[in-house]
């Protein structure tokens, strides 16, 4: 692994670590909570009339052109091991054609030496690439000049400002002060030189909350709902204080099922561009959400565990497992009788509790 230049700034670089370190060494899955896509299942079409080979799932987001509607996740920089997982991913991303985001840059603009931590455009000229900041540091200095910094950092092509009131909560020292952040982010969105994503991190995004979003002008937004990894579990590992990680550990099933908040965003918001991100695992998964009203569909876990899991070769391996979910959502689209990502839109998707169709 790459190691950090000299005189870096050891304690957010250590948090950084802290956080890659925990989320592939400990259980920080949530427990208590799927999902919910298993509530879901598809009429199977046993004739579907259609080559599998031409099955088309390309797509265009934020004006940039996908081979498949996938993003790999915000997940770290601002460590040397970090700046090989985001090369790796990136260069996966570009082979494949699809999204990719860099975890939250907080780090390289307090500490400008740790910028190239995060900077993956020189193995990935196109792709759609996410910039990324937490939202509450509006409320604490930051604004139009950190977000423009954060997007021309890493050439980005939009900027995703991040909900994670729960992490704030239950981490040593997290930021307390949520007031105010609709009107903030609304000044943001008006001045941004591109456009802005709104995501939580893993507890899900209400309705309402979406709405209100909406209504601020956000280009997009990710659900980013519960059922993956859960950050107060990842909190709880890091927590010094016995009393601090009982409390964080409490919150291990707290939030929305991705698929929930998915289904009633896309009631409320039936234009807006959404993401579903948040324990999503595979391609049938995928098509599921895709059916469920996302336009791009996230997914974190499985990349880094490839990525980091490997002892070469990393790029390829991360570029097998995402072949893997793009050939399974190749076959689900198949086997609905969808020829392209439009017409599952419009597959057959039924409740397992009531085998009722989904309108």
């Amino acid at each position: 692994m790459t190691h950090l230049p000299p005189n870096s700034p050891v304690p957010i670089s250590e948090r950084k670590q802290d956080h890659l370190d925990i989320v592939l060494q400990q259980d920080v899955s949530a427990k208590g909570i799927r999902t919910g896509f298993e509530r879901f299942f598809f009429e199977h079409i046993a004739l579907p009339e259609l080559h599998l080979e031409q099955i088309d799932l390309s797509s265009t987001f934020l004006g940039k052109r996908l081979q498949a509607p996938l993003l790999i996740s915000s997940m770290t920089g601002g460590t040397g091991s970090a700046h090989e997982i985001n090369l790796h991913l990136a260069a996966a991303a570009q082979h494949l054609g699809i999204a990719m985001g860099v975890g939250s840059q907080r780090a390289a603009l307090e500490h400008p030496e740790l910028a190239w931590t995060y900077q993956v455009r020189k193995v990935a000229p196109d792709i759609l690439l996410l910039a990324n900041l937490g939202a509450v540091q509006l409320n604490y200095g930051y604004g139009l000049d950190q977000a423009r910094r954060a997007v021309e950092m890493i050439e980005a092509d939009g900027l995703i400002l991040h909900l994670n009131p729960l992490q704030e909560a239950v981490q040593p020292h997290g930021d307390p002060d949520w007031r105010g952040l609709y009107g903030r982010i609304e000044r943001l969105v008006a001045q941004s030189p591109v456009p802005v994503v709104v995501k939580e991190v893993g507890n899900g995004l209400s309705a309402t909350v979406a709405r209100q979003l909406a209504e601020c002008g956000v280009a997009v937004l990710d659900v980013a709902g519960a059922g993956g990894t859960s950050w107060s579990e990842v909190e709880a590992h890091r927590q010094p204080d016995p009393l601090r990680k009982r409390i964080a550990h409490a919150f291990v099933g707290w939030g929305i099922p991705t698929a929930l908040a998915l289904l009633e965003i896309r009631r409320q918001l039936p234009h807006l561009p959404l993401v579903a991100s948040g324990g999503i695992r595979n391609g049938i998964d995928v098509a599921k959400a895709i059916r469920l009203g996302a336009d791009l569909v996230g997914m974190a876990a499985p990349a880094l565990q490839a990525v980091c899991g490997a002892q070469e070769q990393q790029e390829q391996t991360v570029i097998e497992a995402f072949q893997a979910v793009i050939e399974e959502l190749r076959i689900a689209a198949f086997c609905t009788g969808s020829a392209n990502l439009t017409q599952l839109k419009q597959a057959t998707l039924r409740r397992q509790d009531t085998w009722d169709p989904l309108p």
